[in-house]
């Protein structure tokens, strides 16, 4: 399927992109190519391919839980640049 100008413009205009003339020339054969193979996949015979969104099975990979001591108040609060008693103190940031 070739792209006329015109149709290149008006798909550049969608895209709110301002295109030289050389890049209109390219962009025309460039997405004439894309068609064309689309244009093959087309003629693929899909009736015993159920529909899907994903073709891949997607699964979650986790880490299994480990339970480990964790620091004490004291040993957190000792790299703090501000402390204010058990407190991490910063700059307020609302009023």
């Amino acid at each position: 399927m070739k792209l006329s100008r015109e149709e290149v413009l008006h798909i550049a205009r969608l895209a709110r992109l301002g295109l030289t003339d050389a890049e209109v020339n390219k962009l025309s054969q460039q997405l004439s190519k894309i068609l064309e193979s689309f244009e093959v996949l087309q003629q693929v015979d899909t009736s015993g391919v159920p529909p899907t969104a994903q073709p891949n099975i997607l699964k979650n990979v986790l880490k299994e839980d480990k339970i480990k001591p964790s620091l004490s108040q004291d040993e957190v609060l000792a790299n703090a640049p501000h402390r204010d008693k058990e407190f991490f103190r910063v700059r307020a940031v609302l009023e």
